[in-house]
């Protein structure tokens, strides 16, 4: 089979990637390359795709915005399945730089959807967020809960691509299915995100901002079981079928489905920062800060759907997932 993936050089797309990869699949690499984090590590990524995998893995330095360049690079090439992991990520971000949302997560998106008509691919998967769920105050969040009410821009972004996908899974009867994802975190990570953040704090005798003066709870969720997930999720496109509505009469039921990919198990920040010190060995100096615009206090994901979907649920500690990250972050960065 062969799998178009955006983001390929980003932190899932890489893990998911190297899993097709590593069981014989041929997979279309696209990603930007932009500066948002160090550049660096997504050409080692990069590089570990290339170096494995010479003869099933190709790459197209493209920007998904960019309508024509995408059409015009793969209108020769067999696509069977698109994994859309490109989008400008980051919720403090979206203060900051409002325009790369729209531009990445939007346009792109919609490029994204146009190309998986014109190759009337089997499934399309795309990266949504637990961001969705804004200031939700009922928990564990569901699928079924109403989120139209995001705190930031991401999440718009985020909940705009359902909308789109569902739109066009009901217009060309395009199989998709969006993954709400909940703070993904393990090797190979993003610099951003507070794990690396913590992390290279730590080990260098440097302050950590701890917001909300650490009355947060995150639903952490670890790579492997990301893939995992996606493996199963790619393999299980839903299907146009009819149903029959509360006045029982016959309807369309759209082929698109949204699933949380979670852990279900909400840990305190508190609770998230001992484990980093007790795997990087030091304990951290910390500044605390009041809770930052487009943040909130609580994450935690009702995996059901999935787990009835797939018959898979994330299920890595929080622990185990720590020290996999530090153990990989020393060795990357020499520390060992």
């Amino acid at each position: 089979m062969s799998y178009l993936i955006t983001g390929a050089a980003g932190f899932i797309g890489f893990h998911l990637s190297f899993k097709l990869l590593e069981e014989g699949e041929k997979v279309i690499g696209i990603d930007n390359l932009n500066s948002y984090y160090d550049v660096n590590l997504k050409k080692s990524r990069l590089e570990i795709l290339r170096d494995k995998f010479p003869t099933n893995f190709s790459f197209h330095k493209l920007n998904i915005e960019d309508k024509d360049a995408i059409l015009d690079t793969l209108k020769d090439f067999d696509i069977d399945f698109v994994v859309n992991l490109a989008a400008q990520a980051g919720v403090r971000y979206s203060l900051i730089n409002p325009y790369s949302y729209i531009e990445s997560n939007i346009s792109g998106f919609i490029n994204i959807l146009e190309l998986s008509k014109l190759k009337q691919i089997k499934h399309l998967v795309y990266a949504s967020s637990s961001s969705v769920y804004g200031g939700n105050t009922n928990f564990p969040f569901r699928e079924s809960d109403i989120v139209d009410s995001p705190v930031s821009l991401y999440a718009a972004t985020k909940k705009s691509n359902e909308l789109m996908a569902h739109t066009y899974s009901h217009l060309y009867g395009i199989p998709s299915t969006g993954l709400r994802f909940f703070t993904v975190y393990g090797p190979w990570g993003r610099p951003d995100m507070a794990l690396f953040l913590f992390t290279k704090a730590i080990s260098e005798g440097k302050k950590i901002d701890v917001f909300n003066y650490g009355d947060m709870k995150r639903d952490f969720t670890y790579i492997d079981d990301v893939i995992e997930s996606l493996r199963r999720v790619i393999n299980k496109p839903p299907i146009s079928m009819e149903t029959k509505n509360r006045d029982k009469k016959t309807i369309n039921k759209v082929p698109h489905k949204v699933f949380n990919v979670g852990n279900s198990d909400p840990k305190t920040l508190m609770e998230y920062i001992k484990l980093i010190e007790k795997c990087v060995g030091k304990e951290a100096q910390k500044n605390y800060l009041p809770i930052q615009p487009g943040d909130v206090p609580i994450t935690y994901a009702d995996t059901s759907e999935l787990e009835d979907w797939i018959g898979f649920k994330p299920n890595t500690s929080l622990e185990k997932g720590i020290d996999s990250f530090v153990k990989w972050y020393k060795k990357y960065y020499g520390l060992l």
